[in-house]
């Protein structure tokens, strides 16, 4: 059986899907993130003795390398139903999630290497790694980074367009299970994120920044939830599929 077009999947997915010459699966490319994300975080704490925030890039790349299955598996269930064209155009078509993951890393680099005038403290990154950081670490920082990010940026427009299909559709009660587990899946990675609280607890913005995004993911997700069981009564916005 063919894969999802191109169009159809996340940016993820597609990049994937279109290596020239390899066929990788899903389940590989996956085992493939995670252990060379972790090796390196290995690596270089070994090489430059940087045990100190060894368990908080491996806890980084685990969250990104959970975020990447848990994507996978909320296209999967909602393209194992029939959905709306609107609906699907939106949430794969567009590649909204890249631009929030855009504007997730902006803020990242931002904190990272910006001081704080008003406390006159030292950027982030001076806090973290020293006033005169490796440069391949602050490399595989970045890397790991971005891809945190982008997988909060999916985890965002998955929760934004999930509010919006459930409000907009009426869909049967096989359909509305499914697509009730793709909800799920999506808080779920949203509160896997909160194994990252331990190493923010020293930085009030971060901390304060990933309690409101899990928060958001969390309560919003929710109204799509209750929307899919409550607006086959007729709600005035929704139209039946």
């Amino acid at each position: 059986m063919s894969g999802p077009e191109f169009g159809e999947t996340w940016t993820y997915e597609s990049i994937v899907g279109a290596l020239p010459g390899i066929e990788v699966s899903t389940t590989l490319a996956l085992a493939i993130q995670l252990g060379v994300f972790e090796v390196g975080v290995i690596v270089l704490a070994w090489y430059y003795d940087l045990w100190n925030v060894a368990l908080a890039g491996s806890a980084a790349v685990f969250v990104a390398g959970i975020g990447s299955i848990e994507m996978v598996r909320v296209a999967r269930r909602i393209r194992s139903v029939e959905m709306p064209t609107a609906y699907r155009r939106l949430l794969f078509g567009s590649n909204m999630e890249v631009v929030l993951a855009v504007l997730a890393f902006s803020a990242m680099l931002t904190y990272l290497f910006v001081p704080n005038p008003a406390s006159g403290r030292a950027p982030f990154l001076d806090r973290l790694l020293g006033p005169n950081p490796p440069v391949l670490v602050v490399y595989f920082l970045l890397m790991v980074l971005w891809d945190v990010c982008y997988r909060i940026g999916t985890g965002w427009w998955a929760t934004v367009t999930a509010v919006w299909r459930s409000y907009r559709y009426v869909f049967d009660d096989e359909t509305a299970r499914t697509l009730l587990q793709a909800d799920v899946e999506t808080i779920a990675f949203g509160l896997l994120q909160l194994l990252l609280v331990p190493f923010v607890l020293d930085y009030p913005v971060l901390l304060a920044v990933l309690l409101a995004h899990v928060s958001a993911v969390v309560v919003v997700t929710g109204v799509s939830m209750w929307l899919l069981w409550h607006n086959g009564e007729g709600d005035a916005g929704a139209t039946a599929i």
